[in-house]
């Protein structure tokens, strides 16, 4: 045989190696499942996604009906088994009480909650403000005839995501997705941060869930925290700090 068609044989031989080992690290690495809040719907992680995709993530982002706790369970476990791997579960705001409860999936490696509630089994996410101040925002909430709630335009510019120029909240309160507000009443029954790691990001200038109360269910859970000086939609103001946060639940996960 030719030196020539050594040296061939011998580079394709390295490539083919090399393919399936980049093959055997994709496969390791976790997809991240993002389960967006109320008001919102999965467009709320536009900025986010591309920064985890660079990154070589998987990432799915679940649309929510907002319509009960168990629904949006449902949703989120559909999103987490059509994985192929382990799942790095997110949520955001209300989305917070549903990663609790649609965690406890062997699937699921870690839990990462972005000014998110973190109920306890037996709790709902209406009762965890009960003893703190109201957050402003809920002052510019309003309900239709059949029950769901939505953000009024200044409660989205000025209370949701007031570090967002007005042409993107105005956008987002066209396109908001409205909650059955009974399902904020509906309590947990498993609470997945109890045997999962977490990471928590709180903000520091949300007026949708209080920043103290934030801090406390990150301590009670035994979260990783961090801290970003945003409203209550980080995801869009600060994307890449909150891509950061996901990206170390990723790195760690086993």
């Amino acid at each position: 045989m030719k030196t020539a068609q050594r040296f061939k044989l011998a580079a394709a031989a390295l490539a083919i190696g090399l393919s399936f080992a980049t093959g055997a690290t994709a496969a390791d690495k976790p997809s991240v499942v993002i389960v967006h809040g109320a008001f919102a719907d999965g467009s709320d992680w536009a900025k986010v996604i591309p920064l985890l995709q660079a990154k070589g993530v998987n990432v799915v982002a679940v649309q929510n009906p907002l319509t009960s706790l168990e629904d949006d369970v449902a949703a989120a476990k559909r999103a987490i088994d059509a994985q192929p791997g382990k799942v790095v579960l997110v949520g955001h705001s209300w989305g917070g009480a549903v990663i609790t409860e649609a965690g406890a999936n062997d699937k699921v490696s870690s839990l990462v909650y972005v000014a998110a509630f973190a109920p306890d089994a037996g709790q709902n996410a209406a009762e965890l403000g009960k003893d703190y101040p109201a957050a402003p925002g809920s002052a510019h909430i309003k309900a239709d005839a059949s029950g769901f709630l939505s953000l009024t335009k200044e409660g989205m510019s000025k209370h949701f995501a007031q570090d967002l120029p007005a042409a993107a909240t105005a956008v987002m309160t066209a396109t908001q997705g409205p909650i059955l507000g009974k399902s904020f009443e509906q309590k947990l029954t498993v609470a997945a941060w109890k045997t999962k790691p977490s990471w928590f990001l709180v903000a520091n200038s949300d007026h949708m869930i209080q920043p103290a109360l934030q801090r406390d269910m990150a301590r009670k859970i035994g979260a990783h925290v961090s801290a970003v000086n945003s409203s209550h939609v980080p995801q869009q103001s600060q994307p890449a700090k909150v891509a950061q946060v996901i990206l170390d639940a990723v790195n760690q996960s086993k």
